[in-house]
């Protein structure tokens, strides 16, 4: 990778790791709260301030939860849907608005009971064709959108409260480092 723009230093995969930490830690941390996560939030933060070392931190966050936890049908929803949040972050970057970020973090919260109902269409489909599928992922979704109301409010708040104090902190660790 001699000459490449997007080397990784030492530094970088250390703060890596601490990243994923930091999500871990705050998953843990608020695992007596359903659907009350600092997840999203951290995954915002860190691509907005951290750029293209998300790359390593979403999918080493993936594979620690899956180590933990077992590698279930859950794990599966999250191979795609963090990286979709990341991405949506991403190709909004350059916005600054605490109250833009509270709405992108409370719709991913609303929305994600429906991307994780994504492989019980799959399982569906399989099992007996478009409309098993198409009944099994509604059902498995809508059985669970009193908890997603719950992920919505629970994402907008977080985002509202600790995006300013937190935007400010990650600044002054880039102007720190250089």
């Amino acid at each position: 990778m001699t000459g490449t723009k997007h080397r990784f230093s030492i530094l970088d995969i250390a703060q890596a790791g601490i990243m994923v930490a930091v999500i871990e830690v705050s998953k843990m941390a608020l695992s007596g709260m359903p659907n009350i996560e600092l997840t999203s939030f951290w995954l915002i933060m860190f691509t907005l301030f951290f750029g293209w070392k998300i790359v390593v931190v979403v999918p080493a966050f993936i594979l620690v939860e899956g180590a933990f936890y077992g590698m279930h049908l859950w794990w599966i929803m999250y191979l795609y849907a963090w990286p979709l949040l990341v991405l949506i972050v991403w190709l909004f970057r350059k916005n600054t608005s605490a109250i833009f970020w509270a709405i992108v973090s409370g719709t991913f919260g609303l929305m994600f009971g429906a991307l994780c109902s994504i492989p019980y269409f799959v399982i569906g489909l399989s099992s007996g064709g478009v409309a098993a599928g198409l009944r099994s992922a509604f059902v498995w979704w809508t059985a669970g959108i009193p908890w997603d109301f719950i992920h919505c409010a629970g994402n907008f708040v977080i985002m509202l409260v600790l995006y300013r104090p937190i935007s400010e902190a990650m600044k002054w660790i880039s102007r720190e480092r250089g």
